[in-house]
């Protein structure tokens, strides 16, 4: 008869079977990854204001700017499609009233008005030129949609990454001019009570329609029926 063999099972080396443990350890608690860590109740997706400066050179005169300038000047006001929340501002190293009035009136034509101070723009500017600068602003919400929290779990009782993404990216995308997420508008001084109370002080004022008594409809007209008729 044959001899019996007793097979013994291969021992696995303790290296191999402590990085088993570690790796099933680790894949357990995979799961507990990406808890959000915001304890606090802001949201950490905020608005960003970028700004960007574009300029136009153009040639002046002592009487001002020339026919040809303004019209060069305010075609490229239409390509660049200026609109409100848009700001202007004139580098006029000659300092003449002629020249910063003449882009005024452009500018007042899209219902802007020129800023106190030009931004620092490259370059440099030949004699007899004056450079306009429009400044545009936009906003956005970088980093957003967050879906990086994938844990169900909140130990820490905090936000999730993705709060307030939704609110913050559709009050960027829809506020008129950018600016306003930085410094509110800024006040002119003058009084607007009586112009916000001019439509009570008209409808106070103004005298009742019964005062002069109810019209009389009249028989104003009207046709008379009549006449009989004959045998």
């Amino acid at each position: 008869m044959p001899n019996a063999r007793h097979t013994r099972p291969a021992r696995v080396p303790a290296l191999v079977s402590k990085a088993a443990i570690a790796l099933a350890l680790g894949l357990g608690l995979a799961g507990c990854g990406g808890m959000p860590t915001n304890p606090s109740l802001y949201s950490v997706k905020q608005p960003v204001v970028e700004r960007t400066n574009m300029v136009l050179d153009v040639t002046t005169s002592s009487a001002g700017l020339p026919i040809s300038e303004q019209q060069r000047l305010n075609g490229w006001f239409e390509t660049m499609d200026l609109r409100y929340g848009d700001r202007i501002a004139i580098e006029n190293p000659g300092q003449n009233p002629a020249v910063t009035n003449a882009i005024r009136d452009l500018a007042g034509r899209y219902g802007l008005m020129l800023s106190d101070t030009a931004p620092v723009t490259p370059g440099y500017l030949q004699p007899g030129q004056a450079r306009v600068v429009i400044t545009r602003s936009s906003a956005s919400v970088p980093g957003c949609p967050d879906w990086s929290a994938k844990s169900d779990m909140n130990y820490t009782n905090g936000l999730h990454p993705g709060h307030g993404c939704a609110v913050n990216s559709n009050l960027a995308a829809m506020v008129a001019d950018p600016q306003d997420l930085l410094e509110g508008k800024k006040g002119s001084g003058e009084t607007v009570i009586a112009t916000s109370s001019k439509a009570i002080s008209t409808y106070r004022e103004m005298e009742p329609t019964g005062k002069s008594g109810l019209k009389d409809p009249g028989t104003a007209g009207s046709g008379g029926g009549g006449g009989g008729g004959g045998n």
